[in-house]
């Protein structure tokens, strides 16, 4: 049973994605109205008001899932029905599915440093590409999480994404840190046939006249290559939210707020990226048992693996993978000292 159905729920969505949106609105109007180069205070201060906003929407969320649960006959009439049980265990799926939404964007945001690099686009017009990307992200998502609500139901779908997650986990995982080269990279190649390309950055234009045709700038070009990376890995990103609750309005929100949050992180992460070498195995980790939980472990635990062992589980392959590459990239810090001062 949905116990958020969307019929009795549209307010609640319509008012959540009212505020995603004036929030954004403020963003761009006030906040980033002139271009400039996001440092790592503020993209560490925009990030942990994401997160502190997340975790207070989650208290209120379970404020109120328990005073609804606790008043409506339909669960109260349900014998062993626990309200503030139930309320707990939905606030526990929405922290979950935003941890590992928030896991899995760190991929993204090596894309996000290689598309910016490929493309030559400068450090004070990346915000405007990225508002926009996660614009588009946001309507993309929502359309794959309506449609993932339907499909669910269906018992093959969920093997079908399972078994995907786990392939997907085991293809990143073999690959390890190799690094990424767009230079013949299928869409890139098809967005220079499609599109009349203008080879220089004219400011924070995305398209530029030139005797008198239209042409695309290379912030146009990133733009869309980020919004086809993004529906890319929301192939994988919504299942393995679905993979943990079955409630859309859970998986909605989790995923709004990690998107919203990924823009700042991206701009505290850029500079220190080459430390977390090895977080891809954490992240392929989480994958490959997200897609077991999928097409196994859910069915061994009577319908549903446990949601705390859940988030343990995914907390600590992804706390181990960063705690290793930071212990490595310690070590061989040293090391390179030592053959300089050999030298």
């Amino acid at each position: 049973m949905i116990l958020f159905p969307f019929a009795e729920y549209w307010w609640f969505y319509a008012g959540f994605t009212g505020f995603l949106l004036g929030i954004l609105a403020l963003d761009l109007g006030v906040f980033h109205k002139k271009a400039h180069e996001v440092s790592f205070k503020e993209a560490s201060i925009c990030t942990t008001i994401w997160i502190g906003l997340a975790l207070v929407f989650n208290y209120l969320f379970y404020l109120y899932a328990k005073f609804r649960f606790s008043m409506d006959e339909r669960y109260t009439s349900i014998p062993g029905f626990d309200a503030a049980l139930q309320a707990k265990t939905s606030a526990l799926e929405f922290l979950t599915g935003f941890v590992v939404e928030m896991s899995l964007a760190i991929d993204n945001i090596f894309i996000f440093a290689v598309v910016f690099a490929y493309f030559g686009i400068p450090k004070k017009y990346q915000h405007r590409v990225l508002f926009w990307g996660v614009l588009g992200a946001l309507v993309f998502r929502a359309l794959f999480i309506g449609t993932g609500s339907v499909l669910m139901d269906y018992k093959w779908v969920v093997i079908f994404f399972g078994g995907l997650l786990i392939l997907t986990g085991l293809k990143m995982f073999f690959a390890g840190t190799a690094s990424q080269d767009l230079e013949n990279n299928f869409i890139v190649r098809q967005l220079n046939r499609i599109f009349r390309v203008h080879p220089q950055i004219e400011g924070q234009q995305f398209f530029v006249k030139k005797h008198g045709l239209l042409h695309v700038t290379p912030l146009f070009l990133a733009l869309v290559f980020l919004e086809l990376s993004d529906i890319i890995f929301a192939v994988d990103s919504v299942p393995a939210i679905f993979a943990l609750t079955r409630e859309p309005l859970i998986v909605f929100t989790s995923n709004m707020f990690a998107i919203l949050g990924l823009r700042s992180m991206y701009f505290m992460l850029a500079g220190v990226m080459d430390r977390f070498a090895y977080i891809k195995y954490g992240l392929a980790s989480v994958l490959i048992f997200v897609g077991l939980k999928m097409v196994w472990l859910n069915e061994a635990f009577g319908g549903k693996f446990p949601i705390v062992w859940s988030l343990s589980v995914i907390g600590g392959l992804i706390g181990s993978s960063i705690l290793i590459s930071l212990i490595i990239d310690r070590r061989n810090q040293r090391l390179a000292i030592k053959k300089s001062e050999l030298k």
